[in-house]
């Protein structure tokens, strides 16, 4: 019986708009709404256009229709996207990693390691050779390499969805105008674009540096507990007993009693053993 290869874990992906978010400026709205009409992955724009090397930029050889799999994933893509993009900067205030969980690109091996390389060679090996994308590293002094992207969106994008450049550049007017209303009415002077660009692009790097710390925090605990939860439970308590008695006072030890550190041990024992087990979460 002939079985076919199954190479893609999840074959038709959607954009899930994030829990909790606050709702997109009308532009944005706009935008994906008209992603949603048309079929991004199949219009003509794709006979036009010969995606180039993004380091030597010679020209690329490739089929002129974007296989099935790829062609769901980028449908996927574009919207979350266009959900994160920011009309000041034109930068995506999302990394690779949030974009591809928010697709369902996004697979965890049994080992519990995630993967996102669905997403990011969409986004390298297509959607930046094409001119839809572009992306700029920044190196990271604390963790000592690259930091997530800046990707920003390029007027080549916003054609696949048929939206000229003249409406994009109108409607960047429209939100530094109500930028600078808000500040007038703070009492603060208005911005020009370049100065709101800046202002956009270290807001976003100063929140990269942030989760990337945070990010760095979160596994070194976790490194951590799993290295106390590596013995067995009697002796992983007996660790714990040593720690929690260093970090307290003879009086706060007294007053804990011997029943209250018994109990203090055993949700320190399970909070660890959750962390060891746990994936971060962005």
């Amino acid at each position: 019986m002939y079985i076919t290869k199954k190479y893609v874990n999840n074959p038709f992906p959607k954009f899930k708009i994030p829990k909790n978010e606050k709702q997109r400026p009308m532009f944005i709205q706009y935008a994906m709404k008209k992603a949603m009409e048309i079929d991004v992955a199949r219009g003509e724009i794709y006979y036009v256009i010969q995606p180039k090397n993004i380091k030597t930029g010679l020209l690329i050889k490739r089929k002129r229709r974007l296989n099935e799999h790829r062609a769901c994933a980028l449908r996927a893509m574009v919207l979350a996207m266009l959900y994160h993009f920011n009309l000041t900067s034109n930068l995506v205030y999302a990394s690779v990693e949030q974009l591809s969980d928010e697709c369902g690109l996004s697979t965890i091996s049994k080992s519990g390691n995630k993967s996102i390389s669905r997403a990011s060679r969409l986004i390298t090996e297509f959607m930046e050779p094409m001119g839809f994308v572009k992306s700029e590293k920044k190196w990271d002094n604390v963790l000592g390499n690259y930091m997530p992207k800046l990707m920003t969106l390029t007027p080549l994008f916003f054609s696949l969805i048929n939206i000229s450049n003249d409406r994009l550049i109108k409607a960047k007017k429209q939100q530094l105008t109500w930028i600078n209303k808000n500040l007038l009415n703070k009492g603060l002077n208005p911005l020009t674009e370049k100065e709101v660009l800046l202002n956009t692009k270290n807001n976003r790097m100063k929140k990269i540096i942030e989760y990337r710390q945070s990010k760095r925090n979160f596994y070194i605990r976790k490194q951590k507990a799993k290295k106390i939860i590596a013995n067995s439970e009697t002796i992983a308590k007996q660790n714990i007993l040593r720690i929690l008695v260093k970090n307290f006072t003879l009086e706060e030890l007294q007053t804990m009693g011997q029943h209250g550190l018994k109990k203090r041990v055993n949700i320190e024992y399970y909070s660890l053993k959750k962390i060891a087990n746990s994936l971060y979460i962005n």
